[in-house]
């Protein structure tokens, strides 16, 4: 629906949150102006020498959003679709991300415009080390700590890591989290979004009165966080009857084999032909009568179209940004209960935080450790949103937001503004 909020840019759907909750906060004007729109705007061109010798230019991005509580932290992520409104919006979504789990960072978020699907490993390498380069001045373990997002992986963090360090001229492994273990990275980090989508759910299920055990899942996006979030489910006697990637949508009524899926996966890159399944379509699957829909995919994938359609009891957003507001105010009139993104697949910023906490006191922590305190995290944190949907009656959506721009919003009244 190309009319709606200026065809889906992400950012304008940002903004439209903001103000809502800002609203409900009944924020003056002077604090809006100062905690709304980003901190530092970075473009930056990177030449990179291709295998055939050739010169080619990509476009990269850093946005700060915040630094009011925090040094600012966030994602990079490679992507055909990225635009610089896209990063604005994915770091404005994690400054109210941050301080919604209460973790002492401000949002950032980074991106290059590329399809890494089509580069090979020396390409991604030499691409990386030069956008690495041309942030350098904005990044750091004090200042802005990039993570992995879509298509990055704690392969291109060991870049970045190494890039920052050799230009200091020793190891600083605090500037990036999502890094490989070797390198001071924290048990549980991979597994650390699905986890908290896990533990949402599970608290979202516990307020409904709905049990686990036989619970009707649909994950749409396959990838790191939906197919984590969808072992834990299947792992608590849910039935995932329909799985989605970039690929291809299957199904099976009683229920597919997530640990078999998961396996298919990563050997053949695709759910596509998963046996003993039948295919479905894209807009099937989100029509899927189901208690739990999971949307682990893009930006924008349930809209005022589609919207109508989505017969699940929870949707769970573990993609930033999968619902537009319009659709939200659809959702909320059919009764369905949602987990806003914010607060839903805040468990990989979370680890990312217990990761530079490791790193800058040289102590790490073990996996059942990291595994504890993300879920007193996650579920301290959906009790206290739920604490305003309820005590407020607003939506999920605007607790959320009015949790984390409420804390932001309290830290820049008693920082003031300087000079």
């Amino acid at each position: 629906m190309l009319t709606e909020i200026a065809a889906g840019n992400a950012y304008d759907v940002a903004l439209e949150n903001f103000d809502a909750a800002a609203d409900a906060l009944e924020l003056n004007s002077d604090t809006r102006e100062m905690i709304k729109y980003p901190e530092r705007i970075l473009a930056v061109t990177i030449p990179v020498r291709m295998d055939d010798g050739h010169i080619r230019r990509f476009e990269g991005y850093r946005v700060q959003h915040s630094s009011v509580r925090g040094p600012a932290k966030g994602g990079i992520r490679y992507h055909p679709q990225v635009t610089l409104d896209e990063v604005k919006a994915l770091a404005t979504w994690m400054t109210w991300k941050c301080a919604v789990v209460n973790i002492p960072f401000g949002g950032a978020k980074g991106g290059v415009t590329c399809d890494p699907k089509h580069m090979s490993t020396g390409e991604l390498e030499r691409m990386t080390r030069r956008y690495t380069s041309a942030i350098l001045p904005m990044i750091g373990p004090e200042q802005d700590i990039p993570a992995p997002d879509v298509y990055t992986n704690p392969q291109t963090m060991a870049w970045i890591m190494d890039t920052y360090s050799m230009t200091k001229g020793y190891p600083i492994p605090g500037v990036v989290t999502g890094k490989p273990i070797s390198l001071g990275g924290s048990l549980g980090r991979n597994e650390a979004t699905g986890r908290g989508v896990f533990y949402t759910i599970e608290s979202a299920c516990e307020h409904l009165h709905l049990s686990m055990k036989g619970a009707t899942v649909v994950v749409q996006g396959f990838g790191n966080a939906g197919s984590v979030a969808a072992q834990m489910l299947y792992d608590a006697g849910a039935k995932v009857i329909a799985v989605s990637d970039s690929t291809g949508c299957v199904y099976k009524r009683d229920g597919l084999d997530i640990p078999a899926l998961i396996q298919m996966k990563s050997i053949t890159g695709h759910v596509r032909g998963f046996p003993e399944s039948d295919e479905i379509t894209p807009a099937e699957l989100l029509a899927m009568n189901c208690d739990i829909l999971v949307p682990a995919a893009l930006e924008n994938t349930i809209r005022a179209d589609n919207a109508t359609v989505v017969r699940a009891r929870i949707v769970a957003e573990a993609a930033n940004g999968p619902v537009t507001p319009a659709a939200d105010r659809i959702l909320e009139s059919k009764g369905i209960f949602l987990i806003p993104d914010i607060l839903c697949n805040a468990g990989g910023v979370t680890v990312s935080y217990f990761e530079w906490v490791q790193d800058e006191q040289h102590l790490f922590w073990e996996a059942q450790d990291v595994y504890n305190r993300l879920e007193r995290v996650m579920k301290t944190s959906f009790r206290d949103v739920l604490k305003i949907h309820l005590d407020r009656n607003v939506p999920m959506r605007i607790a959320a937001n009015m949790l984390g721009i409420g804390r932001v919003a309290e830290a820049v009244q008693i920082r003031g503004i300087y000079p």
